[in-house]
């Protein structure tokens, strides 16, 4: 083996960890995350998180789910929530399958929603 071969392998041993590490959401904004999610669909809805990652943009998380409604057949959803540099909790845009949420509905939702006990009670997921 080469002299300097062992020290590549090392720094890409460390590339391919931190490279997983990305994938996984960061745990407080996933429930901020999941918390909204009951906010996206039609009221006796049931919501089903089915997988959490990183999302497309830099501090976003997107999660897929299932719109469940009695008598229907479950219906594949997703929602991306992004998270301001200012903190890493700080919800700073929500979208979904079905379009953005619109700048006065978000700060409803984060300033009188989210980290309610109703919020708490009809997060999916949680746990």
């Amino acid at each position: 083996m080469r002299p300097g071969f062992r020290g590549r392998l090392g720094a890409l041993a460390a590339l391919v960890s931190l490279a997983a590490c990305a994938g996984s959401p960061d745990p407080e904004q996933a429930r901020i995350c999941r918390r909204a999610l009951p906010t996206l669909v039609p009221a006796g809805a049931r919501v089903t998180v089915l997988r959490e990652a990183s999302g497309p943009q830099e501090r976003s998380i997107r999660i897929d789910f299932s719109q469940e409604r009695e008598g229907r057949s479950p219906l594949p959803r997703y929602a991306v929530c992004q998270f301001s540099g200012l903190s890493r909790t700080d919800l700073s845009g929500l979208t979904s399958d079905r379009g953005p949420v619109g700048g006065a509905a978000l700060y409803l939702l984060k300033h009188y929603y989210l980290d309610t006990p109703d919020a708490a009670v009809a997060e999916p997921g949680a746990g």
